[in-house]
């Protein structure tokens, strides 16, 4: 295996002191409300204003012919998290459709509070006549596509000669459903961002399979295209509609930055530390201090994934950062730098003592397959399945022993699910209900007693709630209240 420069000659066992410290590390890795959190599939940002010249819009009124052909019954088959039809509804006309069920999301409209656009689908549509094709009445490219509902980056497709699809964006809502925002001029979010109902994803193009400038739009249940709804109501195809997405975030360009929280012992006290990674220019970790001003540790930039470990085996955490573009996982000690290529684009990171021994080695989330890649010292691969798409990584050491281990956190259902083992050495989980849905994960040591212990940061107020129990799923627990950071806007 190729060991950082840094590391220490010799791998040691941690004394129960060190484990302690190194236990109390728990990463979290996706943003909240943030736009340029994480990147796929090569991603570049898009910024506000910026287009690709592909075609002109569509005609107002034209809303027949968007798409080029369909020659296939699946819109995309090579797109990530591509969507298909329902059993008998492909090549039926929109009119001779049953309808679904209305879903448990509350969708609304992907434009703007008060515009109307007119919907549109045919009987040739793909991946289902159930899709909808927007048009705006006073030309289409260029306009804002907002989210339509909360929900978390789960494919996120930058290129202006992606096939099909083109440029596109999945949101993952739980409960099995999703929303497809396709052919866009731009992409202004990224893989495990989360967004706001109303909160902009990209603007309106007409890259890939398309003619004429137009949004394609799904709303899906297990990958497989339903009715559209907004506001409560099933929409009808060829009519137009006023956008009420009027509650959620306003559109944000993305330049509009806020924090990632982590937390993890950086001091060598015992217990961990709350801080925050913040996507500004310069982007840096923000670290709390007792009684004295935040200490603040530049690396990375806007688009960096940020992650923390125990990189020289000390018993303390460093700070460390994952450009998803280039897979490229950047590991400070001082002011000394490793760098190791580790995962795919669309992966977000995590960091653990896998082993249980000296420094602590990287990993990934793979968010589509629901696993854990973990990079182990000697360089092998270890898969662990745990979680769904929409799930938030954790770690930490949840029964003391030294070694880190893994966990998820649902955040529609505000629940952790951590990855166990009993005496005899058999994997288990348990589940933890805590925070409110929309908080983000956050996990640490923080009485210093070797367990890893959970916690939320709301992103609404920036602020920490710190689980405190005897062990990490004991129901008996205290809360304990940090506000840091800065509140999404």
């Amino acid at each position: 295996m190729h060991r950082p420069k840094h590391r220490a000659p010799t791998r040691r066992r941690p004394t129960p002191q060190r484990a302690a410290a190194a236990a109390g590390a728990g990463v979290l890795l996706v943003a909240a409300l943030v736009p340029a959190a994480y990147a796929a599939d090569g991603a570049s940002f898009g910024a506000p204003g910026q287009h690709h010249p592909t075609g002109k819009g569509a005609k107002p009124g034209d809303h027949g012919k968007p798409d080029r052909g369909d020659p296939t019954p699946e819109h995309d088959p090579t797109a990530t998290n591509g969507g298909h039809a329902l059993a008998g509804d492909a090549g039926q006309s929109p009119k001779a459709l049953g309808p679904t069920p209305p879903p448990v999301t509350p969708y609304e409209m992907p434009f703007p509070c008060g515009e109307t656009w007119t919907g549109s689908s045919r009987a040739s549509h793909t991946p289902s006549p159930r899709a909808v094709d927007f048009n705006y009445a006073g030309g289409d490219e260029g306009k804002p596509v907002v989210a339509a509902a909360p929900g978390t980056v789960i494919t996120a497709v930058v290129g202006k000669n992606k096939p099909s699809y083109g440029q596109y964006v999945v949101l993952d809502h739980g409960n099995g459903e999703s929303s497809l925002y396709a052919h866009m001029d731009s992409v202004l979010v990224t893989v495990g961002q989360v967004v706001a109902a109303g909160q902009q994803v990209g603007t309106v193009g007409n890259t890939g399979n398309s003619h004429g400038a137009h949004l394609h739009f799904e709303e899906r249940v297990a990958g497989a295209v339903v009715d559209a709804w907004f506001h409560g109501a099933a929409f009808a195809m060829n009519s137009a509609l006023t956008s009420q997405n009027c509650g959620g975030t306003p559109i944000t360009p993305v330049v509009n930055i806020t924090d990632v929280p982590l937390a993890g012992d950086m001091y060598g006290g015992r217990s961990a530390e709350v801080m925050v990674y913040r996507r500004a220019d310069p982007a840096a970790f923000h670290i709390t201090r007792t009684g004295v001003k935040e200490r603040v540790i530049k690396i990375g930039d806007p688009a960096a994934q940020p992650v923390i470990g125990d990189w020289d085996g000390n018993g303390r955490v460093d700070p460390g950062v994952r450009e998803p573009s280039s897979r490229v996982f950047t590991l400070q000690v001082k002011r000394q730098r490793t760098t190791i290529k580790f995962g795919k684009k669309t992966d977000l990171p995590v960091a653990g003592n896998w082993d249980g021994v000296g420094p602590w080695e990287i990993g990934v989330r793979r968010p589509a397959a629901g696993k854990f890649i973990l990079r182990m010292a000697d360089g092998s691969k270890k898969k662990v399945a745990l979680g769904d798409a929409d799930d938030l990584p954790v770690t930490g050491d949840w029964d003391g022993n030294g070694t880190t281990d893994l966990g998820v956190y649902d955040r529609t259902t505000a629940t952790f699910t951590l990855l166990m083992t009993d005496p005899l050495g058999a994997p288990y989980t348990t589940t933890v209900v805590f925070g409110t849905p929309g908080d983000v994960p956050v996990t640490g040591d923080w009485d210093g007693n070797g367990l890893t212990d959970l916690g939320v940061w709301s992103p609404a107020t920036a602020t920490f709630n710190k689980r405190g129990a005897v062990a990490p799923a004991a129901q008996s627990h205290r809360v304990r209240k940090i506000a840091f950071g800065n509140p999404t806007r």
